[in-house]
């Protein structure tokens, strides 16, 4: 699969929504090192891609799915079940790609497959300097919970990352 951030997509071309291959890796990074600008800062490594990819496949990898319109990456979405709450990640459209309805229908599938495992709820985190998808998200029924998300980075062993293809 390929990518070409910025090139307009046949915009009546059909898309489709599949799981990650290891042959997309490279088309993932360059959409989200596009989407994602913390993913190029080389001092945040836990924003690694190539470790991303590595901890999904190593993990749930059939909740990672692509949209893909004439054989190009144009989204990315991941999910994951713990058996009480989903999760959602890594939600990318190319910006040549957005306002046509993918971000909605790659959330729509990644939900659909959450329902099939039996998730009763679905969750996501969303940087408070993106308005913009903010109201993404309310547009689609997500709403802000009443609690405080709380993090801690751990040095767990990670995966090895994926080999450059």
């Amino acid at each position: 699969m390929t990518h070409m951030p910025h090139m307009p997509q046949a915009l009546d071309a059909p898309l489709a929504i599949r799981g990650f291959v290891a042959a997309d890796t490279d088309a993932v990074i360059a959409l989200w090192q596009h989407a994602f600008p913390e993913y190029r800062e080389p001092g945040k490594p836990h924003r690694d891609p190539r470790l991303s990819i590595a901890n999904k496949l190593a993990t749930q990898p059939d909740l990672f799915f692509v949209a893909t319109r004439d054989a190009t990456i144009v989204g990315t979405v991941m999910a994951g079940y713990d058996g009480h709450r989903g999760w959602l990640y890594s939600l990318a459209v190319d910006p040549a790609a957005r306002r046509l309805g993918i971000g909605t229908r790659l959330v729509a599938h990644a939900e659909a497959a959450l329902v099939a495992r039996g998730c009763p709820k679905v969750n996501l985190q969303v940087m408070p300097d993106k308005p913009d998808v903010m109201r993404f998200y309310d547009a689609l029924g997500y709403r802000a919970d009443p609690v405080v998300s709380l993090g801690k980075r751990l040095e767990a062993k990670q995966p090895e990352p994926v080999a450059e293809s």
